[in-house]
């Protein structure tokens, strides 16, 4: 399994392209995802710039590389934009040509080429119907392979919108076009593993089934996974609702420049008002939804800490055991060095997720699950199956060249798991002495007698390695 990092949504857009590529690689990332806007790349007709590009190339430091190219363009597309939604090019030669030449500058140090992303949460991260995204889609894996054949053209993101959603629903809708007109246009499926990580193999087994329905097979890529998220808690979703439908309470622009979105930052409107009024209600809101605000109380930003570095571990390990050779975590830092505007949801919903911060222009500083992605890409390294024994949450994992390793853990509420007193637990065991590390990277008790392996278990996964 190969485990990366997604560098954000806005690389070279709102400041100059910097370094953070051997900061992902210090972490362990095998890959590095990032985006790429045709704004950027081809600012106007015929006129092309490869600075953002050659940026993230001239740092490659041995990772994998996975491009999201968003159709987003001032004077070529149908919706004028330079950032988000990206919509369909007004001329697809055009857009071919674009694609071509930019693939063509990469001189194959790209392997993965995603054609926009989560092309389903439609106004949002694409300004289209399904039919449109396929024939955008189609010109861009021909583009793709014709400037170089070995890259893998990778399906746009099925995110959150498509998995939770009912039968019969738009988003699926959508994705069941693209599966079924796009077959030939894709080599890799994208699925975005949030929510609950029980959920996981169900997510990925639907992505299947997708491709299955239309009578074809392809390998399932996740492009994006991390947690916790607000979708988690159920019962907190009168307060989110009521809350996202104050921020869109006005119909939003058609499109979002960069410009105006700078220029909205500290503006008065519904999104910022909804935000405000949600932080000037902190005091009241539950803990599972305050310890998402920023500045929420000390022992709350602890416990989101302790949750996202078990999530961590559990979401890698499932995404494996359900056969998922490539998973990139959301994500690395935040888009741009200083001071974060809080009042956007946005920043509510997945802010907390970076797992570097800024000190000055650099990202030097670790958040604590930094160190758990630290910890799982060394300890999967070589990892190349995982296999679940019984009903509990017990893996073996497969290594190339190193013992099998066991990751184990309780599964218990995302929040208040933590609080439930810890459950011994057995699990054959066939060498004569053993070695294990918690999710935090602190040593756990581990007892060996006669063939059994035995542990006290929480919710916190437990990797173990045997010895003699």
């Amino acid at each position: 399994m190969q485990l990366g990092i997604v560098r954000g949504i806005s690389y070279g857009l709102f400041k100059e392209p910097d370094e953070f590529v051997p900061q992902a690689r210090a972490l362990g990332a095998g890959l590095v995802r990032a985006y790429i806007y045709w704004s950027q790349v081809e600012p106007r007709p015929g006129e092309y710039d490869f600075h953002v590009l050659d940026a993230l190339l001239g740092q490659r430091a041995d990772a994998d590389i996975w491009l999201t190219v968003c159709s987003s363009s001032l004077w070529a597309t149908r919706e004028p934009s330079d950032f988000l939604p990206p919509s369909p090019a007004k001329d697809p030669g055009r857009y071919r040509e674009f694609v071509r030449r930019l693939v063509e500058h990469a001189q194959g140090r790209v392997g993965y080429w995603q054609c926009d992303n989560e092309p389903s949460n439609v106004g949002l991260t694409w300004a289209g119907t399904a039919e449109e995204y396929v024939a955008q889609l189609t010109e861009f894996h021909a583009a793709v392979k014709e400037a170089d054949p070995h890259a893998s053209v990778v399906l746009g993101g099925c995110g959150y919108d498509v998995l939770s959603s009912p039968p019969g629903s738009a988003p699926r809708e959508f994705f069941a076009h693209l599966t079924d007109a796009g077959r030939d246009a894709f080599d890799l499926f994208d699925v975005h593993l949030y929510g609950d990580p029980a959920a996981i193999p169900s997510y990925v087994d639907e992505a299947r089934k997708m491709m299955r329905a239309n009578g074809y097979a392809k390998p399932v890529v996740a492009g994006e996974f991390a947690g916790p998220v607000l979708f988690e808690f159920p019962e907190i979703e009168p307060v989110l609702q009521q809350t996202m439908m104050a921020a869109f309470a006005e119909q939003p622009p058609a499109t979002q420049s960069v410009d105006e979105l700078q220029q909205r930052v500290a503006q008065d409107n519904p999104e910022r008002r909804a935000l405000v009024s949600l932080y000037e209600r902190a005091g009241e809101l539950p803990d599972r939804l305050r310890m998402f605000l920023d500045g929420c109380p000390p022992e709350l930003e602890a416990r989101r800490h302790r949750a996202n570095q078990r999530q961590l571990v559990q979401r890698a390990v499932l995404a494996l055991a359900a056969g998922v050779e490539l998973a990139a975590y959301w994500n690395l830092a935040p888009e741009v060095p200083g001071e974060m505007e809080p009042y956007q949801m946005m920043h509510l919903l997945f802010g907390k997720l970076v797992l570097l911060e800024y000190e000055g222009t650099k990202l030097t500083r670790r958040r604590p699950a930094a160190d758990t992605f630290a910890l799982v890409t060394t300890e999967l390294a070589g990892a190349t199956k995982a296999t679940k024994q019984g009903e509990r949450y017990v893996f073996t994992v497969e290594r190339d060249g190193r013992p099998p390793l066991l990751v184990l853990w309780d599964h218990r509420d995302a929040f208040d798991g933590e609080d439930q007193p810890p459950v011994p637990v057995s699990v054959a065991w066939s060498t004569e002495g053993a070695t294990a590390v918690d999710a935090f990277g602190a040593p756990h008790e581990v007892e060996v007698d006669g063939g059994t392996l035995r542990l006290l278990l929480t919710d916190t996964p437990v990797l173990v390695t045997p010895t003699e």
